[in-house]
């Protein structure tokens, strides 16, 4: 069964302070990591969602959305399997967002997407395993699902554009790395990447103080 996320950020903040001097550095302008699982997560409306926001801008998302949730009595799977696909293209749905949902809703129906219950008791692989499954829905969608709204204590979007960004800028000055060496230098955070996930996303704020993210020059390690 996967541990839920501590509810206080100090815990993972002041482990991966003790195990990265360079992370240190970014836990010390940002402070303590916030994130906390959501208090209900319904499957099916969370990917519903990422699926209508694919490449979209926020409020034309937002409005697309809005017309499809609205159409059904319940947003569940077998409400969206009812609707006729003229009126979810009359909602705003692209073909292949419609075809993605379709494929959404017949997984949910057959299990494949787990239940809330249900989710606890699957790995993280076994969890991305699934839900990649459906027509749309990538390991990055399922990453941030995992960050986000399960609460799921080790996760690192290696792939994710910022996170390399970030390690990028603090690990290898400015220059380009690959996930697999992300993925490698991370084995050290267990079991707190998602924790220092966000605090790489944070360290990009340009609103945060400026302050020295690496350690001595002698001490500071190569991710590869």
């Amino acid at each position: 069964m996967r541990p839920p996320l501590p509810v206080d950020g100090n815990i993972a903040a002041r482990k991966l302070a003790a195990i990265d001097p360079v992370l240190a550095g970014v836990i010390d302008r940002v402070g303590p990591c916030p994130l906390v699982p959501a208090p209900e997560v319904d499957l099916f409306r969370a990917l519903l969602r990422s699926i209508i926001y694919q490449q979209l801008h926020g409020k034309a998302a937002a409005a697309i959305h809005m017309r499809v949730l609205a159409m059904m009595p319940v947003a569940n799977a077998a409400a969206l399997q009812s609707l006729p696909d003229g009126s979810l293209r009359a909602a705003g749905l692209s073909a292949n967002k419609l075809l993605a949902a379709r494929d959404l809703a017949a997984r949910t129906l057959d299990a494949t997407i787990p239940s809330a219950g249900a989710v606890a008791e699957l790995s993280d692989h076994e969890l991305i395993e699934r839900l990649t499954k459906v027509r749309g829905i990538g390991p990055w969608t399922v990453h941030m699902l995992m960050i986000f709204y399960l609460g799921c204590p080790d996760v690192m979007p290696a792939g994710d554009f910022g996170i390399r960004k970030a390690f990028s800028l603090l690990y290898r000055r400015g220059r380009s790395v690959k996930p697999e060496a992300i993925l490698r230098h991370s084995k050290r955070w267990q079991p707190h990447r998602s924790a220092a996930s966000w605090y790489l996303w944070r360290s990009l704020d340009p609103a945060l103080p400026r302050g020295s993210d690496r350690p001595p020059a002698q001490t500071q390690e190569r991710a590869d």
